[in-house]
């Protein structure tokens, strides 16, 4: 059964405390990079059906910072379906008091789904359903063979 982009979309909201800042005041990249793992994870599970596993982190492009109090919004959705893998896309957002959105960070990771045994199972396809979603899998299709390639030029 195939699903669509919006059935698997997820959010993860922070409001920032000291606990997530470093030395310079601003977000630890660590903390969010564990963040979107997790809202990948969630986004993946809910396509799949199944538990998952991270497989790639095949982007992670800073764009700006975030302050402690700043609220943060991490959106996750699909972007491309394989055999047993799923691209998921996240989005980190700063919210300001008025609602505006600032993009910070996009990511791309790959997950893989995992049966019983915790060996990789297939998952569901995708229903592309706009031109946006159209355009994401195009970019996915490359990136997916992109990686094919740096992984032959490993052997």
């Amino acid at each position: 059964m195939e699903k669509r982009v919006r059935d698997s979309y997820a959010e993860q909201v922070h409001v920032l405390t000291q606990a997530n800042i470093n030395g310079y005041n601003r977000l630890f990249g660590g903390q969010l990079m564990e963040w979107i793992d997790i809202v990948a994870a969630v986004v993946a599970r809910r396509h799949a059906g199944k538990n998952v596993t991270t497989a790639v982190v095949d982007t992670l492009t800073f764009n700006g910072p975030a302050h402690p109090n700043d609220t943060i919004i991490i959106c996750g959705y699909v972007t491309y379906v394989g055999k047993t893998s799923m691209e998921i896309c996240t989005k980190t957002y700063v919210e300001n008091l008025d609602g505006s959105r600032k993009l910070i960070n996009t990511a791309y990771l790959v997950m893989v789904a995992l049966d019983e045994n915790e060996k990789p199972t297939p998952v569901p396809g995708l229903v592309i359903e706009s031109y946006e979603e159209k355009i994401e899998w195009e970019a996915a299709q490359k990136r997916a063979a992109l990686r094919k390639q740096r992984r032959a030029e490993k052997f």
